[in-house]
């Protein structure tokens, strides 16, 4: 599921009036929230060694001495149940309605006999309630439905150590396909003292508009979700010495396969679970065991959605980019969008400003309780 990206997308690109009932909405404190960026917070973007055991938690899709590909994607756990709602739910009722005013339509057509006020009135309203249930769907369901039917099997990235380039591959309503250099990609594991918001996390890699001249920020969410500890710096760390210092620096990773697996469908459901799961009480274990039978709906839906997308495909230029002679693929500028999105990201820049200088220290309760008034 691309809800995340997909959010993230539409925040960058939002209306004017969009945007204005969306903060009038806001609370103080979201408000001051959203504004709080300071030019000091870039200075946490740095290459310095982070770990002593580089792991790629997976999954990686190419691993060579030029590239490697992983999957992206925030909410891969949660993918499966826009697929049973379509599937079961959605589809279904168009498809009813649609066959009975169809047969409505044909009976009052063929059978003059049976014909009557009532049933021309049934007629009218069935047709009615048919092309009424496409329409709204057609018009705001699809759009829905494609964040994992229909669509790109995976959100991948790319990094790529012989041109020194990070490429994203989406689909065009959650950004598209773009590149930026590697020493503008930010980590959101630096530091043991942040280890503990790491569970149920996963590895995040942002692009800030300083570095990349674009007016909008970009992130990415990697691999699996993080059971605590330092997990999500041991990824960042295999990443690092991967760029900067070459595959034989860090252990070969385990290859997945871009196939729609019903082993990755029903194990995305457990990321982030297992050290949980190993330490939970019994009666808890039992509880999870009672409820399995959801584990499998959720699992069939995730298997579905993989089974109904294509696999993602970088362009030709990206697919050669580190090889003798081939070009190196440029890196993503405002130019590189339609001229509308660009108005609308251009519009929304003001979201990325920083502050100027380093974020003020907080003040505990009782500091700020003696602070004198004036």
């Amino acid at each position: 599921m691309y809800l995340i990206e997909w959010g993230l997308w539409q925040m960058a690109t939002e209306s004017e009036a969009k945007r204005k009932a969306h903060e009038a909405e806001m609370s103080p404190e979201e408000k001051k929230a959203a504004e709080d960026f300071y030019e000091s917070d870039l200075e946490d973007i740095h290459f310095q060694p982070v770990s002593e055991k580089p792991h790629a938690r997976g999954p990686v899709f190419a691993f060579n001495d030029t590239f490697m590909d992983m999957r992206c994607g925030g909410s891969e756990e949660k993918r499966g149940l826009l697929t049973l709602a379509t599937l079961g739910g959605v589809l279904p009722t168009i498809s009813v309605l649609t066959i009975t005013a169809l047969n409505f339509l044909w009976t009052d057509i063929t059978d003059h006999e049976t014909r009557s006020l009532l049933m021309v009135l049934l007629t009218v309203i069935m047709t009615s309630a048919a092309g009424a249930v496409l329409y709204i769907y057609t018009k705001y369901g699809v759009t829905y439905t494609r964040l994992e039917m229909l669509t790109s099997r995976h959100l991948l990235i790319r990094f790529n150590r012989k041109t020194q380039k990070v490429h994203l591959h989406r689909p065009s309503y959650c950004g598209g396909i773009v590149t930026f250099p590697w020493k503008t990609t930010g980590s959101t594991a630096l530091y043991p003292e942040d280890d503990s918001l790491s569970l149920g996390m996963r590895l995040g890699l942002v692009w800030h508009p300083s570095l990349t001249g674009l007016p909008h920020m970009e992130m990415a969410l990697l691999g699996k979700q993080g059971q605590g500890g330092s997990e999500l710096r041991d990824e960042w760390e295999f990443i690092r010495r991967y760029m900067e210092e070459g595959p034989d620096a860090v252990p070969r990773p385990r290859l997945s396969t871009q196939l729609p697996s019903p082993v990755q469908a029903f194990s995305a459901q457990f990321e982030g679970l297992g050290r949980f799961f190993r330490k939970s009480s019994w009666l808890f274990k039992v509880v999870l065991l009672m409820v399995w039978p959801a584990f499998v709906i959720i699992g069939t839906g995730h298997w579905l959605s993989l089974l109904l997308c294509w696999r993602p495909r970088w362009p030709k230029v990206i697919r050669e980019a580190g090889r003798p002679g081939k070009p190196v693929p440029p890196v993503t500028t405002l130019a590189d969008y339609p001229p509308a999105i660009q108005e609308r990201l251009l519009a929304n820049a003001d979201r990325w400003q920083l502050k100027p200088g380093r974020r003020p220290d907080k003040q505990t309760r009782k500091a700020k309780k003696n602070t004198p008034t004036v």
